[in-house]
């Protein structure tokens, strides 16, 4: 009987772990199980990208107001177009906004940074962001470091 006890409860933290493990891969993922909420979408250019990618966050002043719906090359300029979903009830997003593309600490993901402006022009859904400022790619950063260090 002492021996059934513990293989029940040793069953029952297995259990547990699984769970948990399994709601730490869906948080971490960024997949929402959530209910949809209402969103419109805003478009940027950028010449680089560099690692960003879909359901990348999408935040003003460090709060998370959406997400990176869709990434594509513009085959006219060679730009990458990405397309945010921006919550609804953040609706004031002037027409002179600014668009970063930024990293999470030292080697963390990327994503996108919005720096609002003073118009009285507010973007609504299809609006592009025209002022935008590209990744920086630490690779490219220490191969010009290195070019500078060897030309001298």
């Amino acid at each position: 009987m002492q021996m059934r006890t513990v293989e029940i409860t040793v069953g029952a933290f297995m259990l547990a772990g699984i769970f948990s493990l399994m709601v730490l891969a869906v948080k971490v993922s960024g997949f929402d199980v959530g209910a949809a909420t209402d969103s419109y979408s805003i478009y940027a250019r950028f010449e680089n990208i560099g690692g960003l990618t879909n359901r990348a966050k999408v935040s003003v002043a460090g709060v998370v107001i959406g997400k990176v719906a869709e990434i594509t090359l513009d085959q006219d300029d060679f730009t990458a177009l990405v397309r945010m979903e921006v919550d609804a009830g953040v609706d004031q997003l002037t027409s002179d906004t600014t668009a970063a593309i930024l990293t999470e600490g030292l080697l963390g993901g990327k994503y996108i940074g919005l720096v609002l402006g003073a118009e009285d022009e507010l973007l609504t859904d299809g609006d592009e962001i025209s002022d935008t400022q590209s990744a920086l790619v630490l690779e490219e950063l220490i191969g010009q470091f290195l070019l500078n260090a060897f030309d001298e």
